[in-house]
């Protein structure tokens, strides 16, 4: 009896050792996961806050460049961001375009205007948002920022852009703005501008594109520098992504 008791204990004790070292383990990769998890959003965290602390910088930069006389709506999102806006602002003040045409109304039409474009064609497929942009507008006592808004037009049934009409009569741009439309409207949605306007660009024009984080953006901002053999691209660290493609020194 005292052996099979003995025999009794000791595969009990073996049995609690195996469940105590299996919990252990259990623990230990679950406080690896913790731990993981725990610096990874720490991780988020530091980048998103170095995120605001840079668009509060351009903000701080931006707002006595424009000298605006009136609030200006949300940035960020949807919106160019400070940092992007902050880049027109002063490719603006530098190039003095005679004419500028973007891709997408909002804050960077009225941000192209205070900074001196001269002529500004601007083209929208949404009633809705290029509405919005004419009201912002005048509310900030800008006159002759020319919106054409026109729903998306078909080309060839292989993708939908901006309607031939709304940029016919353009020529020797010299500061084109690419920031839309959306990504959600079709594949490469932005990428036809590489047929429809890099043609029509002055010898010394500027290409600004935002969004260039995304992949389809930096490759079509990888096609137009392609395109623009004497001009040359610098990606900005903005929080979206900015390429700047514009003449060679010297030319």
């Amino acid at each position: 009896m005292i052996l099979a008791g003995l025999a009794i204990a000791i595969t009990l004790l073996a049995y609690l050792v195996r469940s105590a070292r299996a919990l252990h383990r259990k623990v230990n990769r679950n406080a690896d996961r913790v731990t993981k998890e725990l610096a990874a959003q720490t991780g988020r965290i530091k980048t998103e806050m170095g995120h605001v602390y840079h668009q509060f910088e351009a903000v701080e930069q931006l707002l006595p460049l424009l000298k605006l006389s009136a609030p200006l709506p949300p940035s960020r999102g949807w919106a160019a961001s400070p940092d992007f806006l902050l880049t027109l602002a002063h490719v603006t003040k530098k190039v003095k375009p005679r004419l500028t045409v973007e891709l997408g109304s909002g804050l960077s039409s009225l941000v192209l205007a205070k900074s001196g474009a001269k002529k500004i064609v601007s083209l929208d497929h949404s009633q809705e948002f290029g509405s919005q942009t004419r009201e912002m507008l005048a509310s900030h006592g800008v006159r002759g920022v020319d919106i054409r808004i026109h729903e998306l037009e078909s080309y060839s049934g292989k993708y939908k852009w901006y309607a031939k009409s709304t940029f016919k009569g353009l020529a020797k741009i010299d500061l084109l703005v690419i920031d839309g439309p959306p990504s959600s409207t079709n594949p490469d949605a932005r990428y036809p501008a590489l047929e429809h306007l890099i043609p029509l660009l002055s010898a010394k024009a500027t290409v600004i594109l935002d969004d260039v984080d995304r992949e389809e953006e930096r490759k079509l901002a990888d096609a137009i520098a392609m395109a623009l053999p004497n001009h040359r691209m610098m990606i900005l660290s903005h929080e979206k992504g900015t390429a700047v493609i514009s003449p060679k020194t010297g030319r």
